[in-house]
């Protein structure tokens, strides 16, 4: 995998091996920042980061800061020597629960500008009513969430959808709080 534009453009990033990560692809990494426009500036969390490049690829277009979350230790070690090669001090790396995460950045009443989930596609239908409870709770007025998912399933959020789109086998949607 690479990074794709910005600061870091080109440079190559590791993913965790095995079957437990499914790194989002470089054409639909490249398709998501092209729907999403300009990052510059924005407060990003990536949920279930695995590899981080959906995170790494904010930072390296702009993105002031980055929340890196998952529970993995296989794939933290990854997204830390990711963070390492990049020399991105804006990155931040959190090994815990998704949930957790999201229950004590409400109560700190943390924000993000955009929030990036991409689970094991297989868990959306088990997170569903977690992620509709959670994710408005850390969302700022008008940030963004970008859920990728298998083409087959089914993500609705509580916020408005921007664009559904598919990518062979995977579907990316986009949404955004009032």
């Amino acid at each position: 995998m690479r990074i794709i534009a910005g600061k870091n453009k080109g440079a190559i990033i590791a993913a965790p091996r095995g079957m437990r990560t499914r790194p989002t692809a470089d054409r639909v990494r490249e398709a998501v920042f092209s729907i999403l426009g300009d990052v510059a500036g924005l407060r990003v969390l990536d949920l279930f980061a695995g590899s981080g490049a959906l995170a790494l690829e904010a930072l390296s277009r702009g993105a002031a800061a980055a929340t890196l979350v998952d529970s993995r230790a296989a794939a933290v070690r990854t997204i830390a020597n990711n963070i390492t090669k990049l020399k991105l001090d804006s990155a931040a790396l959190s090994r815990r629960d998704w949930l957790v995460f999201l229950k004590d950045a409400a109560k700190k009443q943390q924000r993000f500008d955009l929030i990036f989930v991409d689970p094991p596609y297989k868990m959306h239908r088990v997170i569903a009513a977690e992620l509709k409870t959670w994710l408005p709770a850390v969302l700022e007025p008008g940030g963004r969430v970008v859920v990728e998912f298998d083409w087959r399933g089914e993500v609705t959020l509580p916020l408005t959808l921007l664009t559904d789109k598919r990518y062979g086998d995977t579907r990316v949607r986009l949404y955004q709080a009032d």
